[in-house]
């Protein structure tokens, strides 16, 4: 999470990580470079992965890390070799949010206008529609955008951890266009400097390069404004659960949470940025193995409604309380 003044500087921020490895968490510090929000530095990121046969292993019960070779994501420089590593889960539909991005990009480089983007961008994010995003995938290939977006994600925007790889001409994302699990990546401390970017009351990112590439103050607008048409506010925010037995407020729903959700049965993600009529302003983002195998049973039947464990919406409402009550 990142939180910003009412001024605009930078506040504070904080990027706490848990898995099986970590059960008691695991602080990941940033270094002193980029004035002290650049990439992690404490610990290194394991890619996600599914076996020969395309399934994602890792999340399994049961499953015995001491046996799965994961591959490597992203090591800092100079880490110690005993240093603790994550691995990072697959972002299941939050993903969309990259994707996003690059058809910013696209526009701002005269690759694409908006009047052919909005159909498909709208519904991508709003609903997390699978055929729309599609449709905004096949857009970056024939913009030729789908490098240039990884590369300014990677290298221009010094976000190592975010990279949409491997997906087709014809617009596929997915495990079975070769895509998918072990091949798109995010964590959530990229993801919030992700959304650093794209909000356009932001103070300057203080990490990146002078020259760096940047998204035009009215794409970042746009973007903005369709993550707070969200209509499935069923994670870190909750409204969309309202009525449900045992439900649990998180953050303020949509258009104060302007967000991307994902989730599936092994992964639940949400990311996105905060404002509040008083003024408060912070971005913050989950990605998480608490997939649908963990939403609540209820009495006489599941309700497929609810899309992971009331936890995360908890959670949601815990950092919003901490951002309302810090000075």
């Amino acid at each position: 999470m990142l939180r910003f003044e009412r001024t605009g500087r930078s506040e504070l921020a904080a990027n706490v990580l848990f898995s099986r490895e970590h059960p008691q968490g695991v602080i990941a510090r940033f270094g002193p470079a980029g004035g002290g929000f650049g990439p992690v530095a404490n610990l290194r990121f394991d890619a996600d992965l599914r076996n020969a046969t395309g399934t994602s292993v890792a999340w399994q019960p049961g499953a015995d890390w001491s046996r799965i070779h994961f591959p490597p994501l992203y090591t800092p420089p100079g880490l110690p070799p005993d240093a603790p590593r994550f691995v990072a889960p697959y972002p299941a539909s939050l993903l969309k949010l990259m994707v996003a991005v690059g058809l910013g990009l696209a526009v701002d480089a005269g690759r694409l206008a908006w009047p052919e983007v909005m159909p498909h961008l709208g519904p991508m994010i709003s609903v997390s529609d699978n055929d729309a995003t599609d449709r905004c995938v096949a857009l970056l290939h024939r913009a030729g955008m789908v490098d240039a977006l990884n590369r300014t994600l990677q290298q221009h925007w010094g976000l190592p951890t975010l990279q949409l790889n491997r997906t087709t001409p014809q617009g596929g994302w997915r495990n079975g266009d070769g895509s998918g699990v072990g091949q798109i990546h995010m964590t959530a401390w990229d993801t919030v400097r992700l959304l650093w970017l794209i909000d356009p009351q932001a103070p300057p990112a203080p990490w990146l390069a002078a020259g760096a590439p940047a998204l035009s103050a009215p794409t970042k607008a746009r973007l903005l404004a369709v993550l707070a048409t969200q209509q499935l506010d069923e994670i870190l925010s909750s409204g969309a659960l309202r009525g449900l037995p045992g439900w649990v407020p998180g953050i303020p729903d949509a258009p104060v949470f302007a967000h991307k959700t994902g989730t599936t049965e092994n992964y639940a993600s949400d990311a996105g940025i905060v404002a509040t009529p008083g003024g408060l302003r912070y971005a913050v983002a989950v990605l998480s193995n608490l997939g649908s195998r963990y939403r609540p049973r209820f009495v006489g039947a599941d309700d497929e409604r609810a899309a992971t464990t009331w936890k995360l919406p908890a959670l949601g409402a815990a950092v919003h309380a901490l951002m309302e009550t810090l000075p």
